[in-house]
């Protein structure tokens, strides 16, 4: 037991060394891109440091995978230095026995990632949109979804229009219910607009059977408001724009995902990538012990034995290798090429399998 904890410690600060060095990396990386990203705006130091503080949550956690791979080959690498895994071997413990406090750390901080990491990622990640939009003053659209129905703020050359649908049909191409808000530059009210059904087309907003009133220059705003079959407005938006505009799925709490879900259906959205989304992040944490299983398979061998740089560039490689593959599977799982569950339980666990049978071959065989 005591040699359970030791390891489980060993690994516990091999984790939080690499997390460290990685998010002091993201850090300068970050404020140089945010320095970029904010070259034509008035914005202080200050500000931009604390813009790239707030990517660094997102971008760390998108490379924990990564992060798992590296603390155990760092682990391993050291235990076999010091002779450690001879010693426990001798003792009378398999390597597969002193594996099982290292997986079971590995899994729970998976379960740490996914129950405190992700909320606290989304948050990060809302600010950093909120701020971004900010100091580009209104620059950029905003899209959201609410009990109310769908939201979106448009930025024009005349000022902002912001727009509300009570749904839309599947891919957004049409919305449904539409009441549009123009704004000017200075947020005084312009007209509002209600139509039966909105879509992009050429350009440009075309709206059937609207009612459009003028809120600037009419002391009667309902008298002055006219009646159309079609009615179109200028917009810097496409539909593609339109269909990316659903929100991050990283911006959404893992605890506030299914209710989100249903909103995005209830509005008539396909909600498909949120769903595969949910169902990764619920697999994370078997994504994190296959992971370690990868590294450990190549490591535990004393370093006497010769080939550690071969082996440790093998682990790696095949590391890499299965995190584009549980990322290509995602991405299949998102345009319906394979079954959400098959596509974010099946790599994990296949690799988890492989790697098991590749241990006890090694070490047991």
């Amino acid at each position: 037991m005591r040699l359970d904890l030791y390891f489980a410690r060993r690994y516990i600060r091999a984790l939080l060394m690499v997390l460290g060095v990685f998010a002091g990396l993201i850090a300068m990386v970050e404020s140089l891109d945010q320095i970029r990203n904010f070259s034509g705006v008035e914005i202080s130091g200050t500000a931009i440091l604390g813009m790239a503080l707030l990517r660094v949550p997102t971008t760390l956690y998108e490379i924990l995978p990564i992060v798992v791979m590296i603390a155990t080959l760092t682990l391993f690498l050291g235990l076999a230095r010091s002779s450690e895994l001879v010693v426990a071997r001798a003792s009378g413990r398999g390597a597969m026995r002193s594996l099982v406090p290292i997986a079971i750390v590995a899994f729970v901080f998976g379960l740490f990632s996914v129950a405190v990491l992700n909320p606290f990622t989304a948050a990060t990640e809302r600010a950093y949109d909120q701020r971004e939009t900010l100091y580009l003053q209104g620059e950029r659209q905003v899209f959201s979804v609410s009990d109310e129905g769908l939201w979106l703020r448009e930025g024009t050359g005349s000022g902002q229009m912001v727009i509300r649908a009570t749904r839309s049909n599947l891919d957004g191409s049409i919305l449904y219910d539409v009441s549009f808000l123009g704004f000017t530059t200075e947020g005084l009210p312009m007209f509002r607009i209600e139509a039966l059904d909105a879509r992009i087309e050429d350009g440009q907003w075309v709206l059937t059977e609207a009612k459009r009133w003028p809120l600037q220059g009419a002391a009667n705003p309902e008298a002055a408001a006219t009646s159309h079959a079609r009615l179109t407005l200028p917009t810097s938006l496409s539909l593609e724009e339109i269909r990316d505009r659903f929100g991050s799925a990283e911006a959404v709490s893992i605890w506030d995902m299914s209710a989100y879900i249903k909103k995005l259906e209830d509005a008539g959205f396909s909600a498909r990538s949120y769903k595969m989304w949910l169902q990764s992040e619920l697999a994370l944490p078997f994504a994190f012990v296959a992971m370690m299983l990868i590294a450990a398979g190549f490591t535990m061998r004393h370093t006497r034995l010769g080939r550690t740089s071969t082996l440790v560039v093998t682990a790696i490689i095949l590391a890499f290798g299965f995190y584009f593959l549980r990322s290509f599977a995602i991405v299949m799982g998102q345009n319906g090429l394979l079954p959400i569950t098959l596509a974010a339980w099946g790599p994990p666990l296949a690799v988890i399998l492989a790697t098991l049978a590749l241990l006890l071959h090694l070490e047991d065989g």
